[in-house]
């Protein structure tokens, strides 16, 4: 059996099980015509300025308007969006099965595609507490984070990078810690999702997760947010990891898996398992 017979295998597992699991009640989405909306102003926010040539060195690609993956991008943000907008979530967990898979260049990329979209913003969290990854992928000095406001309780304003691109904010930094799912699953934590979830009715929060056979870490996280994709790489995660991994997620909250490296010319080296 290929990763694909297992995506799908896993898929019907998945609806099988939602299908015994209570729905998710999620914020309903008010209706704003277009007229009325305005970018925000990120007056609180600390500056970063990006080079766009590490940025392509890194793979964060979608910064170029002309990438020619950036439209596998858009098609996996429709797809998050039309899901989404159905339930009314908006606080959505990026994770992989073990480390290496490409979750964290997906969640970067898939940010970048949010923030081009009308009318919406996008909050880019690094939660991957043990080995933050985000602020160097995209090349800014990352002085605090999570940790920061989770354990010393700094304000939240203080964590939130602008990096110059419209629309798009980031957390990402600070020192990494031991105690993550601990922190993960604290009481402040799921004060501070609830409180990113609600705040603006018109922001998408990607949180990018620690892998999710490597600890409590994505567990802890997945029982905090709306829904999870799950970023597997064809020919390197295998069947028994993927199976494993969905086992420990919740079933009703997975939206569905990118598959990335992919060879074949028609996506560019990325498929969506919806």
């Amino acid at each position: 059996m290929n990763l694909r017979q297992a995506l799908d295998k896993a898929k019907k597992m998945r609806e099988e099980e939602i299908k015994e699991s209570p729905p998710v009640v999620g914020k309903v989405e008010k209706a704003r015509p277009p007229s009325e909306w305005k970018p925000p102003v990120y007056a609180e926010s600390n500056r970063m300025e990006l080079d766009e040539g590490i940025l392509v060195r890194n793979r964060c690609v979608c910064i170029k308007p002309d990438a020619k993956e950036i439209e596998f991008y858009k098609v996996l943000r429709t797809k998050i969006q039309f899901l989404a907008r159905q339930k009314g979530l908006n606080t959505i967990m990026i994770t992989s099965p073990r480390e290496a898979e490409g979750k964290t260049l997906t969640c970067v990329n898939l940010a970048m595609t949010f923030a081009k979209a009308f009318n919406q913003t996008v909050m880019l969290a690094d939660c991957d507490l043990r080995r933050q990854s985000v602020h160097r992928v995209m090349g800014f000095s990352g002085r605090v984070g999570m940790v920061d406001y989770l354990l010393q309780e700094r304000p939240l304003k203080d964590l939130i990078i602008w990096p110059g691109i419209e629309q798009m904010t980031v957390i990402s930094g600070g020192r990494v810690v031991a105690n993550s799912a601990e922190l993960l699953g604290s009481p402040r934590m799921k004060t501070l999702v609830e409180e990113m979830k609600t705040r603006y009715d018109d922001r998408y929060i990607l949180f990018d997760s620690a892998p999710v056979l490597s600890g409590a870490d994505a567990m802890a996280l997945s029982a905090l947010v709306d829904c999870v994709v799950v970023v597997v790489e064809e020919g390197r995660t295998g069947m028994g990891d993927v199976k494993k991994a969905v086992g420990m997620l919740p079933p009703e909250k997975i939206l569905g898996f990118v598959i990335n490296r992919q060879k074949n010319p028609v996506t560019k080296g990325y498929k969506y398992y919806g």
